[in-house]
């Protein structure tokens, strides 16, 4: 998409003035697929030379929000975590090809705060928390469950940068079970369910996407019984959350997610799938 409104490009690594019609750019993706007529000025954050990936000396794990989903997979491969090959599924929910892949970042998925964005799905189940940027040098901290607040809304202020997004070490130590529906093959997700057990204090946490307008993380305690966490997911969706487009109308997305979430459960209790 060849954005004709916009003058000026931006080095990232330069601080100056927000001013009207500024975006950030990271991999791309989204601001070159469509028409952005409002943009004046970019503000590229391609050569800041974050870390894609590090680990922190308390075991968490801070990924950038310039970091692709290849730089991502590549680096969960080798993470030796039990939540590492939720990294995986999670990237490949991705409706995406090479291309995306190795241009799109963390940081733009979750700024498009769109329902079925896998990196939200990804960083909510595990419990991140994304580090804010003001203009003026604030920093914030919010969790990744809370900064996504409605399909395409999200909790960011102008000129606010998403820096990265925080995994504790605790949430990766989790043994975790995914699940993910579509209306048709490689389609964009429709249903997206993951669970994490911690294993050590048998905490069980299981996140909703994609079926619904914002990220949903419910914790219990113990693995719930069936009746508990069916109850759970009824009073945390209201009626007008559940997902609408043309992936998938909101009764199928709320009938998947109650059948995926009850498969979970019994996944990490230890019974049969």
């Amino acid at each position: 998409m060849d954005l004709n409104t916009v003058v000026e490009i931006r080095d990232g690594r330069h601080p100056a003035p927000w001013r009207p019609g500024d975006a950030w750019l990271g991999g791309g993706t989204y601001l070159f697929s469509e028409p952005q007529p409002h943009l004046r000025r970019l503000v590229d954050l391609s050569r800041t030379g974050w870390t894609p990936v590090r680990r922190g000396p308390d075991g968490s794990l801070e990924i950038a929000a310039t970091c692709t989903i290849a730089q991502l997979s590549r680096y969960a491969r080798g993470l030796g975590a039990p939540a590492a090959p939720l990294f995986e599924q999670c990237c490949r929910a991705f409706l995406a090809s090479f291309k995306i892949w190795n241009m799109a970042t963390v940081g733009g998925n979750l700024c498009n705060a769109l329902p079925a964005g896998p990196m939200t799905s990804l960083t909510a189940a595990l419990d991140g928390e994304c580090l804010l940027l003001a203009q003026d040098g604030g920093r914030r901290r919010v969790r990744v469950a809370d900064f996504v607040t409605g399909a395409g809304r999200k909790d960011l202020a102008e000129g606010e940068l998403l820096r990265s997004v925080t995994l504790p070490d605790r949430a990766l130590s989790c043994r975790t079970a995914f699940r993910q529906a579509s209306l048709y093959g490689l389609g964009r997700s429709g249903v997206l369910v993951v669970g994490a057990l911690d294993p050590l204090d048998g905490s069980l946490a299981v996140t909703l996407t994609a079926s619904t307008v914002r990220p949903v993380r419910l914790w219990f305690p113990l693995v719930p019984t069936a009746g508990r966490l069916r109850a759970a997911i009824e009073g945390a969706v209201a009626d007008g959350e559940w997902f609408d487009d043309i992936h998938g109308l909101p009764r199928w997305r709320r009938h998947m997610t109650f059948r995926y979430a009850e498969e979970i459960r019994r996944e990490l209790e230890g019974g049969p799938r």
